[in-house]
């Protein structure tokens, strides 16, 4: 293994830290490896208000520690909960160059790997619900919010993370950018941690249509409705042309995801149908994208 303590290196130089985070069974194991594997120094469920002065003992070693990597989630119980002041304090840092890597998979993913894993999930008295991963992703929305980058493992293997990670983290994983797609009903209210928020109540509303009614938008033949319509698709042109003008200027100012929300009245049909259009399309272009159904 490489060694990540590097001797005789200039104390001014940032260390790299990386804040590996995200919904428990959704890879962080798996993440955290590659990170080991290459030279990282690790540390698992080390409590977050101890990680700061953590890094500074090391960087007045003598042997300085230019890399390190360290996995915090609900396993830490309360102590879990300062991991928000802890970031924000090595963000202000100017010796450390802070990373937030927020590990996630669907909810049925991961109720089906703990089932098959016999393992229990650090919440759960008994096995694994759908509630109890509902109950962790609340714990967890501040901090996806702050990450610096989002990985959805759903439909990966564990060497296609580890690709995913190495182009983040090897391959100028600064520039690159993110962008979280959701979909959600005007009547449980607007997403807190959107960026940019989408109407969709202009389409008209295949509620209306008694064939589509009970359907979704994730069903073909209510993304046909919807698409037929001339103002649905001039509307996906209008808004990726913009955001093709506005990404490369969010990259510039440091920012390294975008969370985008598309609503309808009740997050059934029309705002799911677009969200599932614009995710295809960006991931087309490029992006890296991430997609979830709040109220489907």
């Amino acid at each position: 293994m490489t060694d990540n303590l590097t001797a005789g290196k200039d104390t001014s130089e940032k260390m790299e830290v990386v804040i590996l985070t995200g919904l428990s069974g959704a890879g962080k194991t798996n993440a955290i490896d590659w990170f080991e594997d290459r030279g990282y120094y690790c540390v698992d469920n080390m409590p977050p208000s101890l990680i700061s002065d953590f890094i500074s003992l090391a960087m007045t070693s003598k042997r300085r520690m230019t890399q390190a990597a360290f996995v915090v989630d609900v396993r830490g119980g309360e102590f879990f909960d300062d991991l928000k002041m802890s970031i924000e304090e090595l963000k202000a840092r100017d010796d450390v160059d802070c990373k937030i890597l927020f590990i996630e998979a669907s909810d049925r993913t991961l109720v089906k790997r703990y089932s098959e894993t016999r393992r229990n999930h650090p919440l759960a008295k008994g096995s694994t619900t759908k509630d109890v991963i509902l109950e962790e992703k609340e714990r967890l929305r501040e901090i996806r919010d702050l990450s610096d980058y989002i990985i959805d493992t759903t439909d990966m293997k564990v060497s296609d993370l580890q690709v995913e990670i190495g182009r983040l983290f090897s391959e100028g994983g600064t520039s690159s950018f993110a962008i979280n797609i959701g979909s959600f009903g005007y009547k449980r209210g607007i997403p807190v941690e959107a960026d940019l928020v989408f109407d969709m109540r202009f389409i008209p509303n295949p509620y209306y249509v008694a064939s589509l009614k009970k359907l979704t938008g994730n069903n073909k033949k209510v993304s046909n409705f919807i698409f037929k319509q001339p103002v649905a698709e001039k509307f996906v042109g209008d808004l990726l042309n913009l955001l093709e003008d506005l990404i490369p200027s969010y990259v510039k100012e440091g920012k390294q995801h975008l969370n985008i929300a598309f609503g309808c009245t009740g997050g059934q049909h029309r705002s799911v149908a677009m969200a599932d259009r614009m995710s295809k399309e960006l991931k087309a272009r490029g992006y890296r994208v991430t997609l979830e159904h709040r109220d489907l």
